[in-house]
């Protein structure tokens, strides 16, 4: 580098190389400065000049300048190595990947450039962020890894990096046999006495990923005998016995695997993993929680004999609530629980929930507890004990009651419950917090809200409890006090900035949810789009374990992280965030915004008065926001001037979302966030449900089949046809299913008859795939309405759907539609197990029923009528007005919570602080 230079110079340019690397930018570009000064146009100054000052946030300049430097010394690896950086860091790989590859042929033995390009060659980038949120799909480049990191090898043979580097590419590129014999032949060019002490755990780690490697292709024998073989070289002991016990398992030696996950448990009892694999080397194990009488009786026998020796495991006793039954669960979960409700320990009711969905079990747990709080309060003492419980004994067998009834539906007795508990205990934070909770399922989010601050002002240094009381009040769309009070808890106080860099995706999530209830689209998307992004910097962060864990030796933790990242777009906060995106972009494209044309029509359709009242308004609007952006700058002046740090973060130029409001097409963006939950989320149920809705706004029914595929193309019947078949596949008796099923066919039965050889082509595929419907098979859609009906009378929801059909179909049917909800009968819990969860009303569908009463049915007596019906049957209700909901002026509990005249709900039932403010000042 800088060869060409004089060795003033020369020296220089080393410099401004060593200031870049510690980060000293300021030196380097002094450096390149007096370069440039006497050699204007040398080019590999020009473009290291450009990377340091894409490092200070000079991006323009930084391009202009490597360019500028490439073009004046097109042979020069550095010039294509900078440039390939440059590219990296703004996350244009493929394009990097190019520049590396122009480095490498003027310079094929450059080590840095090499290891440079086998990095990215390594990752799987899913998707390739852009400040456009677009995304470009692209694959790991296995081959072209194997081939430098063989390169790589070739160069230094010497280093042991380069080995197990060669090795994982191999692995990798799906050549497990291959990447064995590298270790292998690595390992032959160690002496007998290797490793060193200092060495000891690296070289173990690599003598367990060879292992794990050998296991994986099924090279079971000899995965074992080596384990054996390097004992003494592990250090590792624990993962040794994990990885014997797990090749003992596989091997069919049950009954060594079977001693050897007792010394496990002996070590940790409480891991249900070891308990997993006992099982399984018992041939007790069951996946689905399904057991025969023998297996149940050979588990009890099992479990009873841990018991004993495992005498402090709480397993041992929670893992036969699985499989028992009847009087022997009852008692074993009476043994299980006393102890906790003694004890106080508020998740119990968390532990026990997945019980619920085993039949019958939520029942004989609601009896036990309701005696053991019968014993309790008669005698103080649980049944057929002496000794006399704590007082607080009473207190959290109420509150594990309140949660259970919440469960069931049963939110009166939950309610009930939970105010006794506060009336026995009125310092405990934990029974706020499920009173909150309760009032959330019941439909009143801000009751719900105003409690949770309630609880929050109780201990303010609990951050767990500051963040479910945020959680509350964005359900209750009171973003503005969310804001306030998330940032309690945020650096230096600023602004929830810092919870966008803190990567606080649930905060964001339910943001995006509350702006979208609200309908401000713009704030909607941005925050959810904010969520995509920090997806995307966690594809980036990878960047950063390559090199690292290869040289540490951390193998197998190294390949779990590239597994993880090649799933790490299925996860649920990913999916909730671009199923967000869609519907903003769906809602976008039903309801469009305004152009300047239509608002100036409408203005000139208005009275003076009220165009003055307008004009009023927005200047008003106007005048807030510059006066709220310059007190947010003074406040950032203030917090550097305290400091004395230098304010790096750039504004916001969008910080409502205007412009990413501004597209041709809203239908195009939604599609690529739909491709992406059909790549990743597949089994989704509401994936295929956006499909189906977006697709039928496209409204490009006849499209030609692309080859001989079904799939016609992005938008086609055939594709459409494709998505219901999915739906149809995960859940046929949903409603939503059946809702998309109907409409699908009777979309196409209104299309005119096929003329082009391709529109005969699509109908006929489309004739050919209705008798695989079993819905559909010889019957027409009415029918088949009918029939659905007929299987799931009982389902409020069920019904919904079935008279919105009727309306679709038959629009003159409407009034029999308007019948068939109105004739709908159900209950308010689960209670005894009466009634299946079918009949169960909820204040969510009981919503939806009145929207659509209202809206698709455009029934405003039927709708007025329902919501009479409902704010009976939900009390507590404020979308239906119930007479206990803070959406009544005289409830009693808006009295008690009665929001104060800044805005804050005041909390003064304990004497606590009236508003946020005054909190804050305190």
């Amino acid at each position: 580098m800088g060869a060409s230079l004089p060795a003033k110079e020369a020296n220089l340019f080393k410099l401004i190389v060593k200031s870049y690397e510690t980060k000293q930018y300021k030196k380097g570009l002094k450096a390149a400065d007096a370069i440039l000064k006497k050699f204007p146009d040398h080019g590999e100054t020009l473009s290291m000049k450009g990377l340091t000052l894409n490092c200070m946030d000079r991006k323009s300049e930084a391009y202009e300048l490597v360019r500028l430097g490439l073009k004046n010394d097109l042979k020069s690896h550095v010039c294509w190595h900078v440039y390939g950086l440059l590219y990296r860091s703004d996350r244009e790989y493929r394009e990097a990947i190019k520049c590396y590859r122009n480095a490498l042929r003027i310079d094929p033995d450059n080590i840095e450039i090499l290891r440079d390009l086998s990095l990215l060659q390594a990752c799987y980038f899913v998707l390739a962020y852009s400040d456009r949120y677009s995304y470009d799909a692209q694959m790991r480049d296995l081959e072209g890894f194997v081939e430098t990191r063989q390169q790589l090898l070739t160069l230094k043979p010497n280093h042991r990096m380069n080995w197990i580097g060669f090795a994982v590419s191999q692995h990798l590129n799906s050549n497990g046999p291959k990447a064995v014999d590298i270790l292998q032949a690595y390992e032959g060019t160690l002496e007998d006495d290797y490793p060193p002490d200092n060495e000891r755990i690296e070289h173990g780690e690599m003598l367990l990923y060879k292992i794990s490697l050998l296991e994986e292709c099924g090279l079971l024998e000899r995965a074992l005998d080596e384990l054996h073989k390097k004992e003494h070289k592990i250090v590792d002991t624990l993962s040794y016995k994990e990885q014997e016990a797990s090749l003992l398992e596989k091997l069919g030696r049950f009954s060594e695997g079977e001693e050897l996950y007792m010394k496990l448990l002996s070590e940790n009892p409480d891991n249900y993993g070891y308990h997993k694999g006992l099982q399984r080397c018992m041939g007790l194990y069951s996946a689905n929680g399904q057991y025969t009488f023998d297996e149940i009786a050979r588990l009890e026998s099992l479990y009873a004999s841990l018991s004993k020796q495992l005498t402090r495991s709480s397993a041992v006793k929670r893992i036969p609530l699985d499989f028992l039954s009847d009087e022997r669960f009852r008692s074993a979960a009476e043994n299980y629980v006393r102890p906790f409700l003694t004890k106080g320990v508020p998740s119990l009711f968390s532990d026990l929930s997945p019980l619920y969905n085993h039949p019958g079990k939520a029942d004989i747990l609601e009896q036990l507890i309701t005696e053991l709080e019968n014993a309790i309060k008669t005698t103080g003492a649980y049944p057929g004990r002496v000794d006399k419980e704590p007082p607080s004994t009473l207190m959290w067998i109420l509150f594990y009651l309140a949660q259970h009834y919440d469960r069931r539906c049963q939110y009166d007795v939950a309610l009930k419950k939970i105010e006794e508990a506060i009336e026995h205990t009125p310092t405990v934070i934990d029974l706020y917090s499920v009173k909150s909770r309760i009032l959330k399922h019941v439909g009143d989010p801000v009751a719900a809200a105003a409690l949770a601050d309630e609880a929050r002002c109780m201990d303010l240094a609990d951050r767990y409890v500051n963040s479910e009381c945020v959680k509350r009040m964005l359900q209750a769309d009171q973003v503005a006090l969310a804001e306030k009070t998330a940032v309690l808890f945020t650096k230096d106080g600023e602004q929830h900035s810092n919870l966008h860099d803190m990567q606080c995706m649930w905060y964001e999530l339910q943001s995006g949810e509350s702006y979208l209830r609200q309908g401000d689209l713009g704030r909607a998307l941005k925050k959810f789009l904010a969520v995509e992004k920090h997806y995307a910097d966690i594809t980036e962060d990878q960047f950063d374990f390559h090199s690292y864990c290869l040289r540490k030796m951390t193998l197998r933790p190294y390949l779990d992280m590239l597994k993880f990242q090649d799933r790490l777009h299925s996860h649920p906060y990913f999916r909730k965030a671009a199923e967000g995106v869609i519907r903003c972009y769906l809602k976008l494209y039903d309801s469009p915004p305004k152009s300047f044309a239509e608002e100036d029509e409408e203005m000139s359709k208005m009275a003076p008065s009220q165009k003055k009242k307008l004009r009023q308004k927005q200047r008003k609007a106007e005048a807030r926001a510059k006066k709220e952006a310059e007190v947010k700058e003074e406040s950032n002046a203030t917090a550097v001037q305290k400091s004395g740090k230098k304010q790096v973060k750039p504004v916001d130029p969008d910080p409502h979302g205007e412009k990413l409001l501004q597209v041709e097409d809203p239908l195009v963006e939604a599609t690529k966030y739909l491709k992406l939950l059909q790549k990743h989320s597949s089994d989704s149920l509401q994936t295929h449900l956006f499909s189906f809705e977006v697709n039928m706004r496209k409204k490009k029914i006849l499209l030609a089949l692309q080859a001989t595929k079904l799939i016609a193309g992005d938008g086609s019947t055939a594709f459409l046809c494709f998505a219901v078949k999915h739906l149809v596949r995960l859940d046929a008796d949903e409603p939503d299913v059946h809702r998309c099923l109907i409409k699908f066919f009777h979309k196409v039965s209104s299309m005119p008859s096929p003329i082009t050889d391709a529109e005969k082509l699509i109908w006929g595929v489309l004739e050919a795939e209705r008798p695989a419907f079993s819905q559909l098979h010889e019957k027409s859609l009415t029918e088949a309405n009918s029939m659905f009906l007929e299987k799931h009378r009982d389902s409020l929801r069920h019904r919904a759907a079935v008279a919105e059909m009727i309306f679709v179909l038959e629009p003159h049917k409407k009034q029999e539609a308007i019948n068939l909800i109105e004739e709908s009968s159900g209950d308010l819990s689960l209670s005894n197990g009466a009634v299946g969860p079918n009949r169960v009303w909820r204040p969510k569908d009981c919503i939806a029923v009145h929207k659509l009463l209202g809206s698709i049915l455009d029934a405003r007596d039927a709708a007025s009528r329902w919501k009479a019906r409902c704010a009976e049957y939900f009390p507590h209700s404020t979308y239906f007005e119930g007479r206990c909901s803070s959406a009544v002026s005289n409830s009693s509990y808006y009295q008690s919570h009665k929001p104060s005249e800044n805005g804050n709900p005041t909390v003064s039932s304990n004497g606590k602080l009236d508003s946020l403010k005054d909190l804050v000042i305190q």
